[in-house]
């Protein structure tokens, strides 16, 4: 085990457990975690109510805390015990003043972009919906401003065309503890030249905002069939795009869509017509051609493979989105 520099991680999902692993997996001196609370919605239910890093920190004995509210005295007061170096944030809330500032060596955080463009809480998603053929992950010391510290490394990939925001994820988690070490490292040896984000021109950046389950709900009499296309694979698969599929104009159900392909076609078909054919398949019409369902989750039911969906309807005809 390194004794040098002493780590506290920050962080709570899968992607920040990956890189969590990675540093313990290779002898860095992790002496604390903090972590989300447990999820109340699993109460008394074990495991199912622990964060990913909790669990992982339970199977390797490392000390973590769960703080409700990050400036609780007696949470920082405990943080303070563990005397850090250095901490790692990944995939966390926004923490105050009083814990980011407390290492000498500072704190430093992934974001999963290519900043400045993209601040805010889901660049995956908002990466995808725009369009982008490219984005990355960014680490930068965390100062006052969010998103907006000194950058300390960028690691660009390129974003396929049918990629999805969680195969996109997949892709950023397998690089992210690798981008984190050599930061780690960087600062160690400081060989590091942080650079400012100033200077910019804000009308030039593009920001990923938290979303809705509001903004999920797909507007079909969108004019770009591409819009259409890039905001379902960006919310899939969550927060996950939605519409409302209509048996008639008063039976109708929640109609989640994961994936999807487009088809640029000519028509004179109604916006937002839903056809079942012959093939087993469902296309939806919109103003530049079709969008086939791959698969997609009616309300009540499993997410599943549209011939099984299909084969569950018992309204197959006169069909439409809204």
């Amino acid at each position: 085990m390194k004794k040098f520099p002493k780590i506290v991680f920050i962080g709570s999902n899968h992607f920040s457990l990956y890189t969590l692993k990675e540093l313990y997996t290779k002898q860095y001196n992790i002496v604390g975690i903090i972590t989300s609370p447990d999820n109340p919605f699993f109460k008394n239910k074990g495991e199912k109510a622990f964060t990913p890093v909790k669990i992982y920190a339970l199977e390797n004995n490392i000390p973590f805390l769960q703080p409700k509210n990050l400036r609780n005295h007696f949470f920082l007061e405990n943080l303070k015990l563990w005397n850090a170096d250095i901490q790692i944030v990944v995939a966390f809330k926004i923490l105050p003043k009083e814990i980011w500032n407390l290492p000498k060596m500072g704190s430093f955080n992934l974001h999963a972009s290519l900043l400045p463009q993209y601040r805010g809480a889901a660049p995956i998603n908002w990466v995808i919906i725009n369009g982008e053929n490219k984005t990355g992950l960014t680490t930068f010391f965390i100062e006052e401003k969010i998103d907006s510290g000194r950058i300390l490394l960028q690691k660009e990939i390129e974003i396929k065309k049918e990629e999805t925001a969680g195969e996109l994820e997949d892709k950023l988690k397998k690089i992210s503890g690798d981008v984190v070490i050599q930061t780690l490292e960087n600062i160690i040896k400081n060989k590091i030249k942080p650079i400012y984000q100033n200077n910019i021109d804000s009308s030039l950046l593009k920001y990923a905002p938290k979303i809705s389950t509001k903004d999920c709900r797909i507007q079909w009499k969108n004019p770009s069939i591409e819009y259409i296309y890039n905001k379902i694979r960006g919310l899939s698969p969550y927060p996950t795009a939605w519409t409302f599929l209509f048996f008639n104009k008063k039976i109708f159900v929640r109609f989640k869509i994961f994936i999807v392909k487009k088809i640029q076609k000519i028509h004179t078909f109604s916006i937002g017509l839903v056809m079942i054919t012959n093939n087993m398949e469902m296309i939806i019409s919109v103003k530049e051609g079709f969008i086939s369902i791959i698969e997609g989750q009616i309300e009540g039911k499993k997410r599943m493979y549209i011939k099984n969906l299909i084969n569950g309807l018992k309204i197959r005809e006169n069909l439409f989105v809204r």
